[in-house]
C-alpha cells in the first residue's frame, strides 16, 4: 500500500508542477467510470483539457468539477484553463469553456494525508445516499462514493470537493452559470456594486476604480459585429429557405444603438463570372441575391464595411453591385479605395474608413496613405472610426502580437502597429475583422481597439467548429471626441449552419477577457463576468 500511495503522491506532485499528463490522470481516476476520458495539454500558460465520451459530456457539472479541482491543485505556470467537450466519434468539440484562474478565490494546495486514511467501513457510512431520477441531472457525477477508499483519500482533497462535501460550496467564480437569462436585453451598464449576484474577488477589490459616467449629451453608442456571409448561391445553392431566420434570434440585441456596424464578406450581385479559381482547395467565392441588402437594412445595419478578401469575388462588377445594392437599401458602405464616409449623428460629425490587406482597398500595409486618410477625415469630423480586415485566420490565430501576420503567403499586416499608428494620428475607434475568431481588446490612449469580432453569420459557408463558432455583439459608448466611456460584450454562438444565437454559456466573455490579459496585460480595460467593459483607472496595491 505504501508503494501505491507513493506512486499516487508523485502524480499529485507532478500535477501541482503543471504536468498535463498528471493532471489528466487525476481527473480520469474520478470520471473514467462514467465513460468520460480527459486529455490534457499545455501551451504557454494555458491548460487545454478535452473531455471525450460516447455522448456529449455534461457541460455544467464537469466544468464546475474540474475548475474547482484545478483551483485547489494550483498548478504552477497555469493561468488559464480551456475545457472542451466532444463525442468520441466527432473530430471537433461540441462546446468549449474558458476560465481565468486568477479570477478565482485562492485555495492553498493541500498534500494528501496518507497516514489518516479513514477505515473503509467508516467511509461507507458517509457514502452519498442513492438519488432519485428526479435529481439525477444535478448529481450526475456523484461517483466518488463508489471509488475505493484509497482514491478518495488521495483525490478528495484535490478534485472531489464539490461531490463529497455535505454542503455545496458557493463557488463565486462559477457565476457565469448562475447569472440571469441573457435573453433579457439590458439597456444600461450596471456597476459591479449594483449587482445582486455575488461577484468574484477580482471584482470586489477596492483597488479597482471604474471610469465615472460622463454626462455628455452628445455621447455616441455603436454596436458592431463580425464577418457576415448569409449563404451563397455559387457554385451551388447554399441559401436558407427563409432568409429571415439568419438574424431572428439576435435581432433584438442589435437594436438601440446610434450605429450598427458589420463586415459584409460576400457580394450582392447577379453577375455570373467569378474572379477566382474555385476548383483550387481553400478558394471560395461568395454571392448573394441583391435583395439580401433589404434584409440587412431590416435588421438595423446602418454602416457596413465591404473591404475584405471576398469583395471582388465577382470582379469589379460584383463589388460595384454590392455597394449600389446596399446604398439603395439605405445601408451606407465603406471600403472603396481612398473613400471616407461621413455621417452626422446627434450633431456629431463622424468619419468611417475601411481597410484590408489588399491593394485595391485602402491597404493596412500602406501606413503613410492610411495616416493621410485619417488626417483628411479629421478636417471634417470630430470622431474617426476605422474598420480593418486583416490578420491570420482560424483557431491558431487567436493571439495578437506586435508583428506581421501572414496567411497562405499573404502579408495580412501588423495589426498592433496599424491600429496604434492611426490612433496616434487622430483615429478614435478601431474595429477588427478577418481572423474568424474573437481576439483581445486594448485601450490605447483612451481609444478602444477590438482586434477581431469573429464570425457573426456564416450560413453553410464559414466554419463554426470550436472557437470559430464563438461570437459577440460589441457595444461601445464614446463621448463626442471619441474617448471610450464604457462597453458591453453580448455573447453569441453560431450553430452548425452558421446562424447566431444568444449564448447562455457566455463563452466569448472569458475568451476575450483572458486573451486581453495575455496579449495586453497593461491595458486599462476591465471586463466583468456579465461582459461589461470598464476603464480601470486606478490601482492601489
Amino acid at each position: 500500500m505504501t508503494q501505491v500511495a507513493l506512486k499516487q503522491k508523485s502524480i499529485v506532485t507532478l500535477a501541482q508542477e503543471g504536468n498535463p499528463e498528471a493532471i489528466a490522470a487525476l481527473i480520469n481516476q474520478v470520471i473514467a467510470k462514467k465513460g468520460v476520458t480527459a486529455i490534457a495539454k499545455t501551451k504557454d500558460n494555458w491548460l487545454h483539457i478535452v473531455l471525450v465520451a460516447d455522448e456529449i459530456p455534461d457541460r455544467s457539472v464537469l466544468f464546475r468539477f474540474i475548475i474547482d479541482g484545478i483551483t485547489r491543485l494550483n498548478p504552477r505556470h497555469i493561468d488559464c484553463v480551456r475545457l472542451y467537450g466532444r463525442r468520441s466519434d466527432h473530430k471537433w468539440p461540441t462546446w468549449t469553456e474558458a476560465f481565468d484562474l486568477a479570477q478565482t478565490p485562492y485555495f492553498p494546495p493541500i498534500a494528501p494525508q496518507f497516514t489518516t486514511v479513514p477505515h473503509p467501513l467508516e467511509q461507507r457510512k458517509r457514502k452519498p445516499p442513492k438519488y432519485t431520477k428526479k435529481f439525477k441531472k444535478k448529481v450526475r457525477l456523484m461517483l466518488v462514493g463508489g471509488v475505493t477508499w484509497l482514491m478518495v483519500a488521495i483525490l478528495g482533497v484535490v478534485f472531489s470537493y464539490q461531490i463529497n462535501s455535505p454542503v455545496r460550496h458557493k463557488r463565486q467564480q462559477l457565476q457565469p452559470l448562475e447569472q440571469k437569462d441573457p435573453t433579457t436585453p439590458e439597456t444600461q451598464t450596471p456597476t459591479p456594486q449594483a449587482s445582486k449576484k455575488p461577484t468574484p474577488k477580482a471584482t470586489q477589490q477596492p483597488a479597482v476604480v471604474t471610469s465615472p459616467v460622463i454626462d455628455d449629451k452628445n455621447s455616441i453608442t455603436l454596436k458592431a459585429v463580425g464577418d457576415i456571409v448569409p449563404g451563397t448561391n455559387f457554385p451551388n445553392n447554399r441559401l436558407p429557405q427563409n432568409k429571415q431566420e439568419l438574424f431572428q434570434n439576435v435581432k433584438a440585441y442589435l437594436q438601440g444603438a446610434d450605429i450598427l456596424f458589420g463586415n459584409f464578406e460576400s457580394t450582392l450581385t447577379n453577375y455570373p463570372n467569378t474572379a477566382k479559381d474555385t476548383s483550387r482547395p481553400m478558394v471560395h467565392a461568395f454571392r448573394n441575391p441583391p435583395e439580401y441588402a433589404n434584409l440587412l437594412k431590416e435588421v438595423g445595419f446602418t454602416v457596413m464595411s465591404v473591404a475584405n478578401n471576398h469583395s471582388f469575388d465577382f470582379t469589379i462588377k460584383g463589388f460595384e453591385d454590392t455597394i449600389k445594392n446596399l446604398e439603395s437599401a439605405g445601408v451606407k458602405t465603406v471600403g472603396k479605395k481612398n473613400q471616407i464616409l461621413y455621417k452626422n449623428i446627434k450633431g456629431v460629425d463622424i468619419a468611417f474608413i475601411g481597410f484590408s490587406h489588399l491593394s485595391w482597398h485602402n491597404s493596412l500595409n500602406d501606413l503613410p496613405s492610411a495616416i493621410a486618410l485619417v488626417k483628411e477625415a479629421q478636417k471634417k469630423a470630430s470622431f474617426v472610426i476605422i474598420s480593418f480586415h486583416g490578420g491570420a485566420e482560424g483557431t491558431g490565430a487567436m493571439r495578437v502580437r506586435n508583428r506581421q501576420e501572414n496567411f497562405y503567403g499573404e502579408n495580412r499586416g501588423n495589426l498592433v502597429l496599424f491600429a496604434r499608428t492611426l490612433i496616434d494620428n487622430g483615429a478614435d475607434l478601431v474595429l477588427g475583422h478577418g481572423p474568424h475568431v474573437p481576439r483581445a481588446m486594448e485601450l490605447y490612449k483612451g481609444k478602444l481597439i477590438a482586434y477581431s469580432l469573429g464570425n457573426f453569420v456564416g450560413y453553410r459557408t464559414l466554419s463554426t467548429r470550436g472557437v470559430l463558432g464563438e461570437s459577440l455583439i460589441l457595444e461601445v459608448k464614446v463621448n463626442s471626441q471619441g474617448d471610450f466611456i464604457s462597453g458591453k460584450i453580448t455573447p453569441v454562438q453560431l450553430d452548425r449552419r452558421g446562424i447566431p444565437y444568444p449564448d447562455r454559456g457566455k463563452n466569448s466573455i472569458p475568451i476575450i477577457r483572458n486573451l486581453t490579459k495575455l496579449d495586453f496585460p497593461e491595458t486599462e480595460l476591465k471586463f466583468d463576468l456579465n461582459g461589461h467593459i470598464m476603464k480601470q483607472e486606478e490601482r492601489n496595491d
